[in-house]
C-alpha cells in the first residue's frame, strides 16, 4: 500500500504546479496583451479618447514635414482635445518647413488654444513656428530669436586649378544655375540671390511684427540674426513669459478656460505600421524592442549614419551643420 503521507505529498506536489501553470499563463497571456496594445496603439487611442491638452513636439531640423502637418490637422479635428502645447526644441531649418508649420498651427489655433514652450533653443525657423501661437513661453537660459535667412553655397575654382580641372558649360542665359561649384558667383548671380534673401526676410519680419505687434521699425531691429536668450527675448517683447510647460499650462487655464487638471497627452506621427496585418505589426513592433533600436543606437555612436537629412533651399536655421553648410544653393532664415 502507497503511505498516506506520499499520497498528500502528490497532491500537494499537483496542487503547486497546477498553480505555476496557471501562473504561467497569466503570465505570457499579459505579455502578449502589452505587446498587442503596444503595436497597435489601443493605449494610446484610448486615452486619447478623453479630455486631454495635447502635446506636438517640434524637435531637430524642420523641413517640409506633411506626416506633421498631418498630425497637426487631426489634432485639431479631435473632440478630446481641448488645448495644444507645441514643445519646441529646434535651431530652425528650411524656411518652406516653417512656413509650412506656421500656416498648419495658425489654423490649428482657429479650432483650439495653442501655446508654445521653448525648451533649449527655438531660434529662426524654430521661433517661426513659436510665432503661429497665441502665447509663447520659454526657459530663462533658451536660445530664442536668430530671425532671418541664409542661403549658402560651396566655391571650389582654385582647388579644381590645382589639380588641373576645368569644367566647361553650355547654358541658355547667365544666371542659369549659378552660383554653382565651379566658379566663383558673379556680382549679377549675387544680387539675384540677395534679393531671394531679402524678399523671404521681409516676409519673416512682417510675421513677427504681426504677431508680436510691433512697429515695422521695432520688428527690423531686433531681426538682424542674432540669438537671444529667454529673459532678454522677454525684454524684447518676442516672448510673454518665462518658466516650464507649467506655466504654459497655466496660462491655457487663467486665460483660455480650460480645464484645471487635466492630463497632456503626447501626440506623435504615425509610425507607419496601422495598415500593415496585425500580425506583421505586432512583429515589427517585437523586433524594434528586441535589436532595431540598439542597432540604431550604435550605429550613430560608430558614426555609420546620422539621423537628419540635408536641407536644400533657402534655410531658417541658427548655425547650419558641416553637412549642410556643404551643400550648394541652401538658404536659411539665420
Amino acid at each position: 500500500m502507497i503511505d498516506a503521507d506520499l499520497i498528500v505529498d502528490r497532491r500537494r506536489l499537483r496542487r503547486k504546479l497546477a498553480l505555476w501553470r496557471v501562473i504561467g499563463v497569466v503570465a505570457v497571456a499579459a505579455l502578449i496583451a502589452g505587446i498587442v496594445v503596444y503595436a497597435t496603439g489601443i493605449g494610446d487611442v484610448a486615452g486619447r479618447s478623453r479630455a486631454h491638452i495635447a502635446r506636438i513636439s517640434i524637435s531637430g531640423l524642420i523641413t517640409d514635414d506633411r506626416a506633421k502637418r498631418e498630425l497637426i490637422e487631426k489634432v485639431g479635428k479631435s473632440d478630446a482635445v481641448k488645448a495644444v502645447i507645441v514643445a519646441i526644441n529646434s535651431p530652425g531649418g528650411t524656411t518652406v518647413g516653417g512656413e509650412a508649420l506656421y500656416e498648419a498651427l495658425r489654423s490649428l489655433g482657429e479650432k483650439k488654444p495653442v501655446v508654445a514652450h521653448i525648451g533649449t533653443v527655438g531660434a529662426s525657423a524654430g521661433y517661426m513656428v513659436a510665432l503661429a501661437t497665441d502665447h509663447i513661453v520659454a526657459r530663462r537660459s533658451a536660445l530664442t530669436g536668430s530671425i532671418g535667412v541664409i542661403i549658402q553655397f560651396g566655391e571650389a575654382s582654385k582647388l579644381l586649378e590645382t589639380i588641373g580641372i576645368s569644367m566647361d558649360e553650355v547654358k541658355s542665359s547667365p544666371l542659369k544655375a549659378t552660383p554653382n561649384f565651379y566658379k566663383p558667383a558673379s556680382e549679377e548671380a549675387r544680387q539675384v540671390l540677395k534679393d531671394v534673401v531679402d524678399d523671404s526676410y521681409d516676409w519673416f519680419v512682417g510675421l513677427v511684427r504681426e504677431r508680436r505687434n510691433m512697429t515695422p521699425a521695432r520688428a527690423t531691429t531686433l531681426a538682424d540674426g542674432r540669438i537671444y536668450s529667454g529673459a532678454q527675448a522677454l525684454e524684447n517683447g518676442l516672448i510673454d513669459a518665462i518658466g516650464g510647460e507649467d506655466v504654459a499650462i497655466s496660462w491655457l487655464e487663467t486665460e483660455r478656460d480650460v480645464a484645471p487638471g487635466l492630463p497632456v497627452r503626447d501626440w506623435k506621427k504615425d509610425e507607419g505600421i496601422n495598415d500593415l496585418p496585425f500580425s506583421a505589426a505586432v512583429m515589427r513592433k517585437f523586433a524594434w524592442l528586441l535589436g532595431d533600436k540598439a542597432a540604431a543606437t550604435l550605429g550613430r555612436e560608430l558614426g555609420l549614419f546620422r539621423d537628419g537629412a540635408p536641407l536644400d533651399g533657402l534655410i531658417s536655421v541658427w548655425q547650419p551643420s558641416t553637412t549642410t553648410q556643404n551643400n550648394a544653393s541652401q538658404g536659411a532664415p539665420r
